[in-house]
């Protein structure tokens, strides 16, 4: 299958060389890594050898210091150190929750900022990432979605979000042990943060690779899930060419509420969401796609709703994640009640769906889901802007 033409937007993305210093490898593709080796001065013969050595000590070991790579020679060493750095977001803030949420805010190139959530679970560690500073798709439920978006992340600011965390966890294997794959604190990665992953395909792919590769963090496929608003012409690039689990932000059952809730719609509505997603399962051998449906009170949490939605996704091997909506100062709209939460529930698991009820995370640190960066925006400004972005001045 011919892949389509990649969707763009216009946005900066940040380049992988520093200005006037030298090449960040963290982001590099194995073939880019080669070349830049190669560009360094790196003989050729050894190229394939010495890339997959500094991979290995990069996203198997965690090592930031070319000084440690012990299994290569000390002039090589200082070549590397000449032309490369090996370098991560920079944490500003680390918050967490009583319930054990880690909020992280970081920074990146040029100053900006985006945050990063780690959920622990009895079974799991989940990261949540972002791949833009702010976002584009307006959803008017979701707070994060009023900041504007100022660029897409690298490659490397991705996956730099994965490898901070390990770091704060004590993830890394210690020196001369091999990593161990099981009891992982962070074993599943989501790409629902900041921004839409699928308006930054190619960072996001490049850096899901290097999340899987065998030879490094060695994150299953099936422990990566991918959030998208819609956007059509990328979700079968994303089946071929990373093939990550996918998740959808739906959140309704007809395109005249869906237009207004994921403003997306009104370019790929529902019917023509739907016709890529059937054929999602089957190409990337994932197992369901899951559908993500903030609760919000008589908006979208009617019966008829639920039987809509029944219909809807009928044929598609799917579970239903059904979201509390995470209030926030001056939001238009307010959670469903637990008891019409539950009725939803009971009717999509009756249609032989698993329903499961989103447990609100990290609400005391705003690190819950459509909340990110928020506190951190609101901090900032006065009261006056507050009101104002609320619809609350005069």
């Amino acid at each position: 299958m011919t892949a389509s033409a990649p969707i763009t937007q216009d946005v900066m993305t940040f380049p992988r060389k520093l200005p006037d210093g030298p090449t960040n490898l963290v982001g590099l593709t194995r073939d880019q890594l080669r070349e830049a080796l190669l560009g360094a001065g790196t003989p050729e013969k050894q190229i394939k050898m010495r890339a997959g050595q500094i991979w290995q000590w990069l996203y198997q070991k965690g090592v930031r210091d070319f000084d440690a790579m012990t299994n290569l020679s000390k002039d090589y060493r200082a070549l590397l150190a000449e032309n490369f750095v090996i370098a991560l977001p920079e944490v500003v803030t680390r918050d967490v929750s009583e319930d054990g949420t880690r909020k992280y805010l970081v920074r990146i190139a040029g100053g900006h900022e985006v945050e990063v959530v780690y959920i622990p679970e009895t079974d799991r560690g989940t990261l949540c990432i972002s791949s833009q500073v702010g976002c584009t798709l307006t959803c008017s439920f979701c707070h994060t979605g009023t900041q504007k978006l100022v660029r897409n992340l690298t490659a490397g600011e991705i996956i730099g979000q994965v490898m901070l965390a390990r770091d704060d966890l004590g993830e890394w294997p210690e020196p001369g042990r091999q990593p161990n794959e099981e009891g992982r604190l962070l074993s599943n990665v989501v790409l629902m943060g900041m921004g839409e992953p699928l308006y930054n395909f190619e960072n996001v792919r490049d850096a899901m690779k290097i999340a899987m590769d065998p030879e490094g963090i060695s994150l299953s496929r099936r422990r990566i899930t991918l959030s998208t608003s819609g956007v059509v012409p990328e979700i079968a690039r994303t089946a071929e060419e990373i093939g990550c689990l996918l998740a959808v932000s739906f959140h309704a059952t007809t395109d005249e509420v869906r237009d207004k809730l994921v403003p997306i719609n009104k370019k790929w509505n529902i019917a023509e969401l739907l016709d890529v997603l059937r054929t999602y399962p089957k190409v990337s051998n994932s197992e369901r796609i899951t559908f993500e449906y903030v609760m919000l009170k008589g908006v979208n949490d009617s019966d008829e709703d639920a039987h809509r939605l029944m219909k809807l996704i009928k044929g598609i091997p799917a579970k239903i994640n059904l979201i509390p909506f995470n209030e926030w100062p001056g939001a238009p709209y307010q959670r469903s009640d637990w008891k019409r939460i539950k009725a939803f529930a009971d009717i999509v698991h009756r249609a032989g769906y698993a329903s499961p009820i989103r447990k609100p995370r990290g609400e005391d640190i705003m690190a819950a889901c459509g909340q990110l960066k928020s506190a951190t925006e609101r901090a900032r400004k006065s009261r006056k802007q507050i009101e104002a972005d609320a619809g609350l001045g005069e």
